[in-house]
């Protein structure tokens, strides 16, 4: 019985799994955006999270521990010199997973992993969304008429106003 054994095994011995998410983190690390299929991202989500979150204190200890992690002394340079700093008050959640269709070969569910606070795109949308419009009330457009109405009848009183005065 599998109780309370809640990670992917991905199909992989225990060895394989920890290089290949060892290796996807790095990747992420260093690209900001990886391709992936949904059950590697999310085991990837779990493994590369309390890495980020780790990184945010920049001491020996935590970099000793993040790299006996990714093994790769580049990813731990950029994590902690780049992406602690823009994650700095960010209380969790760094990465988001968006999913993108089904691969052709083997119809496995793909999707690209990517560091939140890098991508530009989603944070265009969010400043240049425009605050959606209501419908106008029947009372707004009945008054509307009703003062158009009365914008066309005043010019022709004062014209026949006009002539008797005169």
């Amino acid at each position: 019985m599998r109780h309370n054994k809640k990670f992917n095994h991905l199909g992989r011995t225990a060895s394989h799994r920890n290089a290949m998410l060892s290796n996807m983190a790095c990747s992420l690390i260093k690209h900001k955006r990886i391709t992936t299929t949904v059950a590697k991202a999310k085991a990837l989500k779990k493994f590369v999270e309390p890495l980020i979150t780790k990184s945010k204190d920049d001491t020996t200890n935590s970099r000793r521990v993040v790299f006996s992690n990714l093994q790769d002394k580049y990813a731990v340079t950029e994590l902690f010199k780049e992406i602690s700093v823009k994650i700095g008050d960010r209380p969790g959640g760094y990465t988001r997973i968006i999913k993108t269709g089904n691969r052709l070969g083997d119809n496995a569910e793909m999707c690209f992993i990517e560091l939140v606070d890098y991508n530009e795109n989603m944070a265009k949308e969010k400043v240049t969304k425009k605050a959606t419009r209501t419908r106008r009330s029947k009372k707004a457009v009945t008054t509307q008429a009703e003062e158009a109405a009365v914008v066309e009848e005043t010019p022709a009183v004062e014209a026949k106003e006009a002539p008797k005065a005169e």
